[in-house]
């Protein structure tokens, strides 16, 4: 399982908060960036991480920005992509277990360290359910 990280600036503080607990779970991942706190456009940062993972070099996308918003909205203009924007743990298990989603975002400037690793925990550790969802999931990868 390997995972495709990124950020803009204003995402930048949080992710490299939430990095050092994937490598305490040993979970494997690749930083695209941002490395510092210079002004970014995180449009970049969402698409590439969407395309890594749409590609297969990654199982899934960790994304930060400010709100959480830009950059999984930039994730979802690439085919495949189902990113979710998360402040709570319960959407987080949610959007795996229903809607499969395969990048995470969330925002620098609205969660804090602590939520931000228990919402990853959520979403990471929960499995999709199909079923009935997968119809609905069908439906999203149709249009």
């Amino acid at each position: 399982m390997k995972i495709a990280v990124a950020s803009d600036h204003a995402g930048y503080e949080l992710k490299n908060e939430v990095l050092p607990h994937l490598e305490e779970r040993g979970i494997e991942y690749e930083d695209f960036g941002t490395y510092s706190l210079e002004s970014t456009d995180y449009p970049s940062y969402g698409r590439l991480v969407g395309e890594k993972v749409a590609g297969g070099e990654a199982d899934l996308g960790l994304l930060f920005c400010g709100t959480g918003v830009g950059i999984s909205i930039a994730a979802n203009k690439v085919k495949g992509i189902r990113a979710v924007v998360c402040s709570d743990t319960f959407t987080a298990k949610a959007s795996k277990q229903h809607n499969n989603s395969n990048v995470l975002s969330m925002g620098g400037r609205v969660v804090g360290t602590g939520l931000a690793i228990e919402i990853f925990d959520a979403w990471f550790d929960a499995t999709f359910e199909g079923g009935r969802h997968q119809k609905r999931i069908d439906l999203i990868e149709s249009n």
